[in-house]
């Protein structure tokens, strides 16, 4: 940076390169005008909000409005306040030494004022990122007035022997410290009410007021929030006075189209493991990912209060991807795709993330994961392949249409067993022993391997529709023809009860 292009580093300077002081809700309004007009992306990466929470903000920000994301957990509320700072300047100037990120014009705190009157047009400045001018606070009922105001800091007190009601002997708390700047509160209701209390003159006013002394000090800010509706009734409530000083309250929502959340999952998810191009992750697998996403959030024993997170997805396909990594080490197999078999590896995303209802409890959250997983599959089924007639049997003479000759096969008595080890010879071998399954799909990938994850596909479905019994057992999935299994099944449930 030349001399003439160089940031002024004093008052004098500033004022002379004829710096205009704003405040931040006037700097962001400014910014996003801007970028409006010139057609700019205003959140990059938030995806699915285009024609809802998107325009929501955008209005708030422009009526100058301090704002609440409200929405079930991973609807991106978080990144969205994040991202605010996006219309922030790349920087601005601060006098340097003040606390409290002061305007060189005007400044508020007692030691930028005095730093003001002492120095002149020499009082140094200094220049601050946007970065630095976001902070936030995830609230927790631990969280005290202190934390976030400040308090009367009694040792300054007693050494520089002043009063407390002087202003020098203030402690100050983040959100003062935030002046200028974007400061957001996650997960609001947890806030004690108390210290919900301590936001209302912020608020409103836009002044400090800390122990109850006469001491105010008037702050720029932008305050933002993000609440779980979940959080009204569970765990705590927004006060109905800081509701009410809250100007816009927008909700957020999930995906509404599979193709978009499957968007936000490529881009969130770790998937290039060591630049290994031989893991092949086909849109049929990422579709089905989200379908079992969208089955959970459906579900009568998932809670939906409490949401099905978009991370759900995002963790359930990278477990996916790290299957067919240690696959594609175990094997010679080139290139790896994956295999219903695999879904097994996926279930830890979903047992850690769903909030059972109280039958969904009584059942386990293993087996409620494996009947969401399963009614994705069938989802998957019924959008690739043609209806199962439910009214025929099992591979008898009334079966008709397309899958008569594979069914046929497993009523000779015949079954099929599939793991998610077996190298790919293996298991397109084990599928090649099915009569007419291959052929099925023959057309419809261009791939061995693709036309193999889609065989298997077809036993799944043929499964859902109970035209297949099914058992699984360490990573292996077995296919059988409904009546033998049901025999087999009842005479495992009549040995276990006699062992008892």
């Amino acid at each position: 940076m030349t001399e003439t292009t160089a940031r002024p580093t004093t008052l004098g300077a500033l004022r002379a390169a004829g710096y205009r002081s704003r405040t931040v809700k006037e700097e962001i309004r400014d910014n996003l005008k801007r970028l409006l007009r010139d057609g700019s992306p205003l959140f990059p990466g938030i995806l699915g909000y285009e024609r809802t929470v998107i325009p929501g903000v955008v209005n708030a920000l422009l009526a100058h409005h301090d704002f609440i994301l409200l929405g079930l957990r991973g609807q991106a509320k978080t990144r969205i306040l994040r991202s605010l700072t996006e219309l922030l300047d790349p920087e601005i100037p601060v006098l340097r030494g003040a606390p409290l990120n002061d305007d060189p014009f005007d400044p508020i705190s007692p030691a930028g004022r005095q730093l003001v009157t002492d120095a002149g047009d020499d009082a140094p400045i200094e220049w601050m990122e946007r970065e630095a001018r976001y902070q936030e606070k995830l609230a927790t009922p631990d969280v005290s007035i202190s934390d976030l105001l400040g308090d009367i800091d009694p040792i300054k007190a007693a050494t520089q022997r002043l009063t407390y009601a002087d202003p020098e002997v203030i402690h100050y708390g983040i959100i003062p410290r935030t002046n200028r700047g974007i400061f957001a509160i996650n997960e609001l209701p947890d806030l004690a009410p108390r210290i919900q209390v301590g936001l209302l003159n912020i608020l409103e006013e836009r002044d400090l007021q800390i122990r109850g002394f006469p001491i105010r000090i008037p702050l720029d800010l932008l305050l933002v929030f993000s609440a779980n509706p979940e959080d009204y009734t569970h765990r705590g409530s927004i006060i109905t006075p800081l509701k009410d000083r809250i100007s816009s309250q927008i909700l957020t929502h999930y995906p509404t189209e599979v193709e978009t959340a499957m968007l936000i999952t490529q881009q969130e998810a770790w998937r290039q493991r060591d630049g290994d191009d031989r893991i092949v992750v086909p849109e049929i697998s990422r579709r089905l990912v989200e379908e079992i996403s969208v089955a959970a959030r459906s579900s009568d024993l998932v809670d939906s209060a409490s949401g099905v997170s978009a991370r759900v997805a995002i963790s359930a396909l990278e477990l996916l991807v790290s299957n067919l990594e240690r696959r594609a080490l175990t094997t010679a197999d080139d290139p790896v795709y994956p295999r219903i078999a695999d879904l097994h590896m996926v279930l830890p995303a979903l047992t850690g993330k769903l909030e059972m209802v109280y039958e969904g409890e009584q059942q386990g959250v293993e087996m409620v994961a494996n009947r969401i997983i399963g009614q994705a599959l069938l989802t998957l089924f019924r959008r690739n392949f043609p209806a199962v007639d439910r009214a025929a049997g099992s591979g008898g003479e009334d079966d008709v249409g397309p899958y008569s000759q594979i069914l046929a096969w497993f009523a000779d008595g015949h079954d099929l067993t599939l793991s998610d080890e077996q190298s790919f010879a293996e298991y397109e071998a084990e599928l090649r022993r099915v009569p007419g399954l291959l052929e099925l799909v023959e057309d419809r990938a261009g791939s061995a391997e693709g036309r193999a994850l889609l065989a298997e596909l077809v036993l799944e479905g043929l499964h859902q529709h109970s035209k297949l019994g099914r058992n699984d057992l360490d990573r292996t999935i077995s296919y059988k023809e409904m009546v033998k299994f049901q025999l087999v099944r009842s005479t495992l449930n009549r040995n276990y009860s006699d062992e008892n």
